[in-house]
């Protein structure tokens, strides 16, 4: 009975040995045998390949930054153009009389603002809209900011002030006198007699370079009217002047 199990059991060793080796792949005749060593060369390129793709992707990011680099230069670019076409505007070509019939807008909240009431102009010509309806709004604040300005460039020029001073006394004393004599009824009289104390006064005010002074405040108020009212944003809550085109899309803070 031994005998007969131990038979039995290489019978069956057998038996899976021989399925396992029919169930088994077939070598394939279209198959390709390597050798080791140009596997390993193989093997050696690609390692090589990918050694150098990371200097193609740092090339990619270098094109990418300097694609960028060329968009912020052209930004930058259309902004300069835009500020240097401040200076080929006139401001004062819309400006009329009513606007200075209107009360003084407040210095610190309308006037100044905050920092977010400034930004550059992305075009000239929203650089020359904002000059245009700026000028219109706070004519009165020019206004009153170019005779602070004269009043300090004749406090550097005492005879000038002085020259200033004694004219605007003159014609105050000439207009009392003349409707107290009642010069009215003579107008030819009074004619000649204005023309001879206006030609006094320039020749005064010439001799004491009363003219500079006007042209260094002229100058100051012209700068600060083309800064002020080239980058002070337009409040879109506000009524634009008649005629004047504001770009929101180009500036959303206008």
């Amino acid at each position: 009975m031994k005998a007969i199990s131990i038979n039995s059991q290489e019978q069956t060793k057998k038996w899976i040995i021989e399925a396992t080796r029919r169930m088994g792949f077939s070598t394939n005749p279209f198959s390709l045998i390597v050798p080791d060593s140009v596997f390993d060369l193989l093997q050696h390129r690609v390692s090589a390949a990918s050694a150098v793709s990371p200097s193609s992707s740092d090339d990619d990011a270098k094109s990418g930054t300097a694609i960028d680099d060329v968009g912020c230069s052209a930004s930058l670019s259309t902004q300069l153009v835009a500020v240097f076409s401040l200076l080929t505007i006139k401001p004062f070509s819309k400006l009329e009389a009513e606007d200075f019939a209107g009360d003084t807008p407040p210095w610190t909240t309308c006037f100044l603002g905050d920092s977010d009431s400034y930004s550059f102009p992305s075009s000239s010509h929203q650089a020359g809209n904002r000059v245009h309806e700026n000028v219109k709004r706070f004519a009165r604040n020019y206004a009153t900011l170019f005779t602070v300005f004269l009043t300090c460039a004749l406090y550097e020029m005492p005879l000038a002030l002085l020259g200033v001073v004694t004219n605007l006394a003159f014609w105050e004393l000439f207009k009392f006198c003349s409707d107290r004599w009642e010069n009215n009824h003579h107008p030819m009289i009074r004619q000649i007699v204005v023309c001879i104390a206006q030609c006094a006064t320039v020749s005064l005010l010439t001799y004491l370079n009363v003219q500079m002074a006007i042209f260094y405040a002229l100058v100051t108020t012209y700068t600060v009217v083309i800064l002020h009212g080239g980058f002070r944003n337009l409040n879109l809550s506000e009524k634009p002047s008649e005629g004047i085109y504001i770009e929101p899309s180009l500036d959303l803070k206008d």
